[in-house]
């Protein structure tokens, strides 16, 4: 009977965790080991709605303007995007949340002339 309560009460936390990191990049760990990144778009009490990133490269023949473009030497440039996917994941998968962190930019110092 403890076994349960205890289980309860971590599924009950990451239900809040997940409430409280909703609309931010966050870093999910699975129970299985995987880590991915995406924004918590919805929280209900047994899933989690998660916007994945993934990366995509530009096909080669998609932009026939670029084929025109001569690029002396350095090749034909590929562009990368950055694409999310709506997914679905029970809360009991989840083991841990976290913010993505970006890289802090101070503002400028206020200079006294």
């Amino acid at each position: 009977m403890l076994l349960e309560n205890d289980y309860y009460r971590d599924m009950q936390s990451l239900h809040v965790e997940c409430k409280k990191y909703m609309y931010y990049h966050t870093v999910l760990t699975m129970r299985d080991g995987s880590v991915l990144d995406g924004i918590i778009e919805n929280v209900d009490m047994d899933e989690v709605t998660v916007l994945v990133g993934e990366d995509v490269m530009e096909q080669e023949n998609d932009n026939l303007y670029d084929q025109q473009r001569q690029y002396y030497g350095y090749g034909h440039p590929r562009r990368r995007f950055r694409r999310f996917r709506r997914r679905k994941f029970p809360i009991n998968t989840l083991v841990g949340l976290a913010l993505l962190n970006y890289p802090y930019i101070a503002p400028p110092y206020p200079y006294n002339y």
